[in-house]
């Protein structure tokens, strides 16, 4: 599995964050199999320079645990259908990845065994080793805990590089751009100025999470064709957040 062209890779070892919606591509609601497939072919253009991949996928296009809460649900309740909801999500992309030739394992934090495997460390760390992508279901396997801070918690777990936070938008900007066309973007910018200036990025748990750890995030755009290979090859894509 092991490929030359690694040395020209800027992160050996990424988690790469992804939320449910992203998964809808133009639906309103589930998973759309176009929009995996394009992933997918990402996914492997990283694989193929030698990236070793983990991804921790939200539940957001199926349940929110949140919003069940707000309309009268318990809130552990909700969030274990939200945990579920990624697991679904996780096997999706697992099928995507398979399809497109790339040997992926499952792993959730809520024991499913069936399934998925349940999340063991070092197994997560001798598959990336074997050049497997490893996907982690079930959020932190916690109630009140997003899936923010499962990324950044199983980043720090398989000492992963860098967190890559894949979203609709190209970066972090000062206000919403989809909302304020005078939306300006930052290049770079430090934990204590996001923190300061209140962008939301992640939650704050798992925002802390990654600061007192020292893990660096670069939110960039994922639905722009080849984005991704262009980030972990050090291109200047996105935001990056570092101390």
């Amino acid at each position: 599995m092991l490929n030359f062209s690694t040395q020209l890779m800027k992160y050996k070892r990424i988690l790469l964050k992804l939320s449910g919606e992203a998964l809808m591509g133009n639906r309103q609601y589930g998973i759309d199999p176009q929009r995996l497939a394009e992933y997918a072919e990402d996914i492997k253009a990283i694989t193929q320079k030698g990236v070793e991949v983990a991804i921790v996928i939200g539940g957001g296009n199926i349940f929110r645990g949140v919003a069940g809460a707000s309309n009268g649900m318990d809130r552990v309740q909700g969030d274990h259908m939200g945990m579920l909801a990624t697991v679904i999500n996780g096997l999706a992309l697992q099928s995507a990845l398979e399809d497109a030739g790339i040997p992926t394992r499952l792993q959730s934090a809520v024991h499913i065994n069936q399934v998925a495997e349940p999340f063991i460390r070092r197994k997560a760390m001798r598959h990336l080793e074997k050049g497997r992508v490893v996907i982690f279901g079930g959020g932190t396997g916690n109630p009140y805990f997003t899936t923010d801070s499962a990324a950044v918690l199983r980043a720090i777990e398989i000492e992963a590089d860098v967190i890559l936070k894949g979203t609709r938008v190209d970066g972090i900007y000062n206000v919403d751009p989809e909302k304020d066309d005078t939306a300006v973007k930052f290049d770079h910018i430090t934990f204590d100025d996001v923190l300061r200036k209140g962008l939301k990025v992640m939650d704050t748990t798992a925002f802390t999470l990654s600061q007192e750890n020292e893990l660096p995030i670069i939110v960039f755009d994922m639905n722009k064709k080849g984005n991704l290979l262009k980030v972990v090859s050090g291109e200047k894509i996105g935001t990056k957040v570092n101390l």
